[in-house]
């Protein structure tokens, strides 16, 4: 009985809606997310979580997808790489590769939504059941202990915080999410100018699908700029409070 009213009492507090924190707790939050992707040195450290979403999102798309995923491998210059196996070519390699810049972007924009609607623990716990998922997929000793020491921080959050701290967590997260995508992808066009000027062949996922699709590198990073700053607008819309009402997951 005990486990049974533990269990009843965490699904309620997991799906349960807490209040909106202050407008000022919001804009603090946006600017603090705000001067971690634009600052160089806080980037450089914090962009392994950016990373992480990025092979999160072709990890997932392989396995949606039917190939079979052979892991997750993170690097401490935040760099990554995604193993999967299955045909070289086809709309699955395509969708998989095309997953990547613009999936911490959508994340970022699903934190924003439960976020606005109120689903502040949820959203941290969903963050946490991805984070489980990537670990099982990670293949490095250096991945494994960077994805365990963001889960223990957002498990300490979601758990020991008070509800101000975690809507301080959580908005944090998301504007961090939403404005680190759109960097990623900025930076993504410079390292392929870099490769150009310096006549090496384009490695990154635009390259790789414009050689896929016959469609030109330059195009995919249109595209990804495109997703990624609608996400952006989008999350901004739902952080920011107004008169839009949301429905809540717990009835």
């Amino acid at each position: 009985m005990p486990v049974f009213v533990s269990l009843h009492t965490l699904w309620d507090r997991v799906v349960g809606t807490q209040p909106v924190p202050p407008g000022w707790v919001i804009a603090v939050s946006g600017t603090i997310a705000l001067l971690i992707v634009l600052n160089s040195r806080s980037w450089r450290l914090a962009r392994s979580w950016i990373t992480l979403a990025h092979e999160g999102g072709h990890a997932l798309v392989s396995v949606l997808s039917g190939r079979r995923l052979d892991g997750i491998r993170l690097h401490s210059d935040t760099s990554g790489v995604t193993y999967s196996r299955g045909r070289p070519t086809g709309p699955a390699v395509v969708l998989i590769s095309v997953a990547g810049y613009v999936a911490p972007s959508l994340l970022g924009a699903g934190a924003a939504w439960l976020l606005a609607a109120h689903h502040v623990t949820a959203m941290l716990w969903l963050l946490v059941a991805l984070l489980a998922a990537t670990l099982l997929a990670i293949r490095n000793a250096y991945g494994v202990l960077a994805v365990l020491l963001t889960v223990g921080a957002v498990v300490a959050v979601s758990w020991l915080a008070t509800s101000a701290i975690q809507a301080a967590f959580g908005y944090t997260a998301a504007w961090f999410l939403l404005i680190g995508g759109v960097r990623a992808v900025v930076e993504l066009q410079r390292q392929r100018r870099r490769s150009r000027r310096r006549g090496q062949a384009g490695t990154s996922d635009a390259d790789k699908l414009g050689r896929l699709t016959g469609v030109p590198g330059g195009a995919w990073v249109a595209a990804f700029t495109v997703v990624c700053l609608a996400a952006l607008v989008l999350g901004t819309r739902l952080l920011i409070p107004g008169p839009l009402r949301l429905p809540h997951l717990g009835g």
